[in-house]
């Protein structure tokens, strides 16, 4: 006989007339929710990011050179280098947005492989829970998809080059942060983390209003949740 997770938090259902809580569904039926819910954020944040300025045309998640190499940029613009920083900061953010659909599998596979007590943690946690959920379990497989992909995408771009040779000399000094010294792994970090705080808006919009999801368990689940 499946297990009830002893929760006291209810849900009024209008069309029944009564009073539920999270503790009337099994384990099973909340799982389902959950990964449901996961699914369903996790998909939406990849296709807003994973397309032409997905991340160019977000102030929010657009990637700028890193603060370490602001100097840089703005000695680059007064020598008349604008179109060139111009650029590289377009290519930078076109190189994460041809990485970020590569996440979905990932995505998915991470909610298929969750616990039950997983799912329990994360039902009943905050706002992004879930978010750091996946960001504690595919921060690294992403990262390693991502990589060859920004790679590739900067293979083209000279001034890529000229960007880790001056970091490079920068980090000797202290004046660049390790992980910024190298571009296509700063712009796999910056992807991924784009691609979180993404995720973790939808999971919220789940969360603040389930019933506006079209699917009924989790209108049920959730919403036992809030109540």
């Amino acid at each position: 006989m499946a297990r009830t997770l002893a929760l006291s938090a209810a849900l009024v259902i209008a069309s029944a007339g009564a009073a539920a809580s999270l503790a009337d569904f099994s384990e099973r039926e909340v799982a389902a929710a959950l990964k449901e819910a996961l699914t369903k954020s996790s998909h939406a944040a990849v296709s807003r990011l994973g397309v032409e300025n997905g991340f160019f045309g977000d102030e929010r998640v657009k990637i700028p050179l890193p603060d370490s190499m602001k100097r840089a940029e703005r000695v680059m613009r007064s020598i008349g280098m604008g179109k060139q920083a111009d650029d590289l900061l377009l290519r930078m953010n076109r190189a994460a947005e041809a990485a970020v659909p590569e996440a979905r599998a990932l995505l998915v596979d991470a909610v298929k492989k969750m616990s039950i007590q997983d799912a329990k943690s994360v039902l009943t946690g905050g706002d992004d829970a879930a978010t750091q959920y996946f960001r504690r379990t595919t921060s690294e497989p992403l990262a390693q998809k991502f990589l060859p992909i920004v790679k590739n995408a900067m293979n083209k771009v000279r001034l890529a080059e000229t960007y880790d040779a001056f970091a490079e000399r920068g980090k000797r000094f202290g004046l660049v942060k390790e992980d910024d010294a190298n571009l296509e792994r700063y712009i796999t970090r910056k992807a991924l983390d784009g691609l979180f705080l993404v995720m973790a808006e939808e999971e919220k919009k789940i969360r603040k209003d389930p019933v506006g999801t079209a699917s009924s368990i989790i209108k049920k689940v959730f919403g036992a949740l809030r109540n």
